[in-house]
């Protein structure tokens, strides 16, 4: 194209850069017509149309759906690479010969018809509990009498509610070097070393006032009998003897345990429960209280020994009821439904 610009013929140019005349008067006639950007870029051609069908596409997507564990292979999911090897291994032998040579390109392509994705895992929650609905309408009932009665005013309720869960695996982690301040105009963050050392863990047990916001709590080593009963007797302790504690919280074995159940029958009718159903941990207003403590006093936590950390749990619940807000439901859809 720059010799045609200069001046010279078609037979010159062929000659010059070894070409047929036929082939430079068409890539000219290409460039005048279309501009020498298009000119300098073959067109997409197919040699000849695929011969792919309809039944090995289908047979491609039905091994895509299959796991390859149940093909003979290690992993659990299917990667393009290992789905496309697979498929030329196997193409004669299933009798789509068309695929004997087929690339990961070409099996993205079938997928993408669809579209699949073996590779991806999207988790769903299975819902186990045949009295889910009941047990929710419960829950939500005891929230919306909660809301009545908060808007009486400040009087203690008769009957006080609080949601009860446990934050467990907590880890103690201590720095193996000191951690670095940050140095205005160098360092804009907090430096610190990334080998660390576990010094255990411990399980957060809460009790959240629905009323108030107060947070009574423990943290333990562990979550069995002794320590749930153990927060039974701090709710007892702080709140008026005439009043009936109702305990929202899950179905966990140390909740209704022999130990658990004989303590209750020393104190009747102090504590009433309402059980979420199973899976339906969402339910409990708690979980928004540990996600206040992950985003504040939980959030990069470093201590030197697990006493520090129980220590600092303390004095994080402490700050928290300094300034205690009231936790509110404020869905009742569910309700109205059925």
């Amino acid at each position: 194209m720059l010799r045609y610009h200069s001046g010279e013929n078609v037979s010159q140019i062929a000659r010059a850069v070894g070409m047929t005349r036929k082939s430079v008067d068409k890539w000219i006639s290409k460039a005048l017509a279309m501009g020498s950007d298009a000119a300098l870029k073959d067109a997409y051609h197919r040699p000849k149309e695929p011969v792919i069908t309809e039944e090995a596409k289908a047979w491609v997507i039905h091994l895509a759906c299959s796991k390859p564990k149940d093909l003979g292979y290690a992993a659990e999911v299917w990667t393009r690479s290992a789905l496309a090897r697979h498929v030329r291994e196997h193409a004669r032998k299933a009798g789509y010969a068309s695929l004997a040579r087929a690339a990961k390109a070409t099996v993205h392509r079938i997928l993408a018809e669809q579209p699949l994705h073996p590779e991806k895992v999207k988790y769903y929650l299975e819902r186990r509990d045949p009295e889910f609905e009941s047990k929710m309408r419960e829950v939500l009932l005891v929230y919306q009498e909660v809301a009545l009665q908060n808007q009486k005013g400040r009087m203690i309720p008769v009957i006080i509610t609080v949601s009860v869960d446990e934050k467990p695996g907590l880890q103690a982690v201590a720095n193996t070097a000191p951690d670095l301040p940050p140095v205005p105009g160098k360092h804009s963050g907090l430096g610190r070393d990334h080998e660390y050392k576990r010094l255990g863990t411990c399980s957060i047990l809460a009790a959240l006032d629905l009323h108030n916001g107060h947070v009574t709590a423990r943290v333990e080593r562990r979550h069995r009998s002794r320590e749930f009963v153990a927060l039974l007797k701090d709710l007892d302790a702080h709140y008026p003897a005439e009043s009936v504690i109702r305990l929202i919280m899950d179905n966990h074995s140390a909740h209704i345990s022999k130990e658990t159940q004989a303590f209750l029958a020393s104190r009747p009718n102090r504590f009433q429960y309402v059980l979420t159903p199973k899976h339906g941990s969402w339910l409990n207003i708690v979980e928004t209280l540990f996600g206040k403590m992950a985003r504040t006093f939980l959030r990069h936590i470093r201590v030197q020994s697990w006493e520090e950390l129980q220590t600092r749990i303390l004095q994080g619940i402490a700050e928290i009821n300094a300034a205690p807000v009231v936790h509110r439901w404020k869905k009742f859809e569910a309700l109205t439904i059925g």
